[in-house]
């Protein structure tokens, strides 16, 4: 109805796509608006400002052969200023910006480069080297659609069936051997310790030889009359 009157609301945190005689115009900022629509103003859709998220699981093969799968969360949003390149080159034909459609084929392609440079056990390592490559790589092309990145998080790594089985023979190999190292270091600690004991004992026998000779009763003091 408010259209009708050449009135329209643009919430709070939203932008306002205002088109004259089928051509963009300006965008409306938060607010009440009045539209001539008898000259052919008028509003072809709102864009929201609000942070969205996307989360995108990308299978991906190491430096070693080894296949992981990461799992990255690009955090984005329509940029003030810009929300009719967004809307004109984003929205689908209900209006509503579609980023994932662009923003997603690049999360691929740079973690599919990052992780083959890098051996999987060192890809654990660098998440955030990861996550900062996507980030720039997406900054770099999605501000051409009005899209600001926010942050670009790596949530997770997955590594397949060979190399979880891998990772769990080596964690067993490592704990088997710590284990034997420090049953080998506590038998070279009673060592020496029975060494003290024995020469110890040995001391003490010598004490106790001496202290029979000094103490014994001289022959000529048994012959005497």
């Amino acid at each position: 109805m408010g259209q009708a009157f050449g009135c329209i609301q643009v919430d709070e945190s939203t932008a306002a796509v205002k088109e004259k005689c089928g051509k963009f115009d300006r965008e409306l900022d938060p607010g009440c608006h009045c539209l001539p629509w008898c000259l052919c103003h008028r509003v072809a859709g709102k864009v929201s400002f609000r942070v969205q998220q996307l989360d995108v699981r990308c299978e991906a093969k190491t430096k070693d052969n080894a296949f992981v799968t990461v799992v990255a969360s690009i955090q984005y949003s329509v940029m003030k200023g810009k929300a009719n390149d967004a809307f004109y080159k984003l929205s689908d034909a209900k209006g509503q910006i579609q980023a994932k459609g662009q923003i997603q084929p690049h999360v691929f392609d740079v973690i599919r480069v990052s992780v083959s440079k890098k051996n999987w056990d060192s890809v654990f390592e660098k998440k955030d080297v990861i996550a900062k490559e996507v980030e720039d790589k997406l900054e770099q092309v999605m501000s051409d659609y009005g899209i600001k990145i926010v942050k670009t998080l790596i949530m997770d790594i997955e590594p397949d069936s060979n190399v979880k089985k891998a990772m769990n023979e080596k964690n067993a190999e490592a704990i088997k051997s710590a284990a034997k190292n420090k049953a080998e270091a506590e038998k070279e600690q009673i060592k020496p310790a029975e060494g003290k004991d024995e020469a110890v004992e040995i001391s003490k026998c010598h004490s106790g030889h001496g202290m029979a000779r000094q103490y014994s009763v001289p022959d000529s003091y048994e012959n005497e009359p």
